[in-house]
């Protein structure tokens, strides 16, 4: 298989804490992967260094086959990463179409701001309402198509679904199927298991700072209740 990112023996943690233990990951071209884990085992900041934001203790992280162990953020996007970030951080001063215009990567073919009207007509019909006006659905939308529009190769969601309303989480879940069928890479982190196993292709629970589950999808199937149980679901 074609690995897009490979995380291997990841060092990492804040000051004197060390929270990562030598994660080893692989995220494979044209597939959907799940990164699980109660809050606080290191999924975020496991995330923060694969995006620059953290610089790693030890180990390497590869992007498309380059070294990019410690890149700074617009090095990692320049390399073909989009995250949507656990929290939105959309621009509360812009409008709908300023925030996706803000960071955008034209590509022949790929995501514009009519296309992301398109996928999400709630954005469309808002796109000259400030960022602070939208409700949080919105903000998710918002903060999606703002990746896509940087036409990534591998788009991370942290947490795309917390909190939202069952409809747009209907909606989010359907988006992500589609990006899926159109062969878009994507690193998954939810709690919604039974929508996670609809689409996802391969599995990785961390436990304080290591991965201590991996697996495909029929793997998952055959395992469910053991993985749960890391979880404490």
């Amino acid at each position: 298989m074609n690995a897009l990112v490979t995380i291997k023996d990841l060092h990492a943690g804040y000051g004197n804490t060390q929270v990562l233990f030598g994660v080893d990951m692989d995220i494979t071209r044209g597939q959907v992967s799940t990164f699980m884990g109660r809050n606080g085992m290191g999924k975020t900041t496991t995330i923060r260094c694969l995006m620059g934001l953290l610089k790693p203790s030890a180990g390497q992280i590869t992007i498309q086959q380059t070294d990019m162990t410690g890149a700074p953020p617009f090095r990692v996007a320049q390399a073909g990463v989009g995250l949507v970030p656990e929290g939105r951080h959309v621009f509360p001063s812009l409008t709908v179409s300023e925030n996706l215009r803000a960071t955008a990567q034209p590509r022949a073919g790929g995501w514009t701001e009519e296309r992301v009207y398109d996928a999400f007509p709630r954005l469309g019909q808002r796109k000259r309402n400030l960022g602070f006006q939208l409700s949080g659905g919105e903000q998710q939308m918002l903060a999606i198509g703002r990746a896509l529009m940087t036409n990534p190769d591998l788009l991370i969601l942290d947490e795309a679904t917390e909190g939202l309303a069952p409809l747009i989480r209907e909606e989010i879940w359907t988006m992500l199927g589609r990006l899926k069928s159109d062969g878009l890479s994507i690193l998954l982190i939810d709690k919604n298991l039974d929508e996670l196993s609809r689409i996802s292709d391969r599995y990785f629970v961390i436990e304080r700072g290591e991965i201590v589950w991996r697996g495909d999808a029929a793997d998952f199937k055959l395992h469910r209740t053991e993985v749960e149980q890391y979880l404490h679901l």
